[in-house]
């Protein structure tokens, strides 16, 4: 008969498929490490190709500056100083001729009410580049009017109104005037 006896301080455990899982689990962190390696290096190489097309447009940009202030020191010059007046002189025009009449009084007969009468209107530039209409209004009483204003206020075509003065009816023009101005939001 046999007696088995064990001498080991510990019993025998079967720790192989432990142990096969654990150098599976290794090698699919090495790979994804491997994998990650990889994806940083081309992220710094798409990182100095970037910060290089940047610093490009940058010194471009810098060039143009350069060029541009060059072109303007010599626009400021005392004998090239009236063809700069001229030049802007002229687009300011330019930018004035650029208001349309039509789509203007197809917009002022949206808020125009039915009793008042337009007698003068003249479109302003500013600075601001913004378009400010100074009209002259008449109605037989003020009602129309203040309805004009707050039609006017109320729209999306225009802005801020401002009543400049009232004049009183004469024997030569009977209805009562108004000098308004208002902001007018055409785009140029």
């Amino acid at each position: 008969m046999r007696i088995a006896i064990n001498l080991a301080s510990q019993p025998f455990q079967p720790r192989r498929p432990f142990l096969a899982a654990t150098a599976a689990g290794a090698v699919l962190l090495t790979a994804l490490l491997g994998a990650l390696i990889y994806l940083g290096r081309a992220e710094s190489v798409r990182q100095a190709s970037a910060r290089a097309a940047v610093a490009r447009l940058e010194s471009e940009i810098q060039a143009l500056a350069a060029e541009q202030s060059r072109l303007e020191a010599v626009l400021r010059r005392p004998e090239n100083a009236e063809v700069l007046e001229r030049s802007l002189f002229f687009n300011g025009l330019l930018y004035r001729k650029g208001i349309s009449w039509t789509r203007l009084f197809d917009d002022l007969e949206q808020v125009m009410p039915h009793n008042v009468r337009l007698i003068s209107i003249r479109p302003q530039v500013n600075a601001r580049n913004e378009v400010l209409l100074d009209m002259v209004v008449g109605a037989d009483s003020s009602e129309p009017v203040v309805a004009l204003l707050s039609r006017l206020e109320s729209s999306p075509r225009f802005g801020e109104t401002y009543v400049h003065n009232r004049i009183p009816p004469s024997q030569s023009e009977p209805l009562l005037r108004y000098r308004i101005s208002v902001k007018y939001e055409q785009k140029l």
